[in-house]
């Protein structure tokens, strides 16, 4: 894949607030003029994310949601179910609990992630 092509996924998720679906992000670099395909766009999220460049997370319907890492350490994920706003928070606690329960179990090696869904201030106050 061109590094033109991986570059125009990378600029179009810096711009995206929250995460976006592959057929959204194939659907804004469309409507820029970009001549992407959606495979190219499935295949660059694949890359940037092994690279480490995106947070990748499963929504509730299980469809693969991308979002620019704005840190390369390890963190996770509060994510409003209504607007999609994201927080990247620390887990120390989470962290202890996977490495006690690996331990236990004799696993090494541990990787794991979480995301936590809830409803953010401004969505929990335009319902009230």
């Amino acid at each position: 894949m061109t590094t033109a092509r991986r570059d125009a996924v990378r600029r179009a998720l810096a711009v995206s607030e929250g995460f976006r679906s592959a057929q959204d992000i194939y659907a804004l670099l469309r409507a820029e003029g970009s001549k992407i395909g959606l495979t190219t766009v499935y295949r660059a999220l694949q890359a940037l994310s092994d690279a480490g460049e995106v947070d990748v997370l499963r929504t509730d319907e299980g469809e693969a949601v991308y979002r620019a890492c704005t840190t390369g350490d390890h963190h996770h994920h509060l994510v409003c179910r209504s607007c999609g706003k994201t927080v990247e928070v620390a887990g120390p606690a989470v962290e202890r609990w996977a490495d006690q329960v690996g331990a236990e179990h004799g696993f090494t090696d541990m990787t794991h992630t979480l995301e936590i869904f809830g409803t953010c201030a401004d969505c929990a106050a335009a319902k009230a």
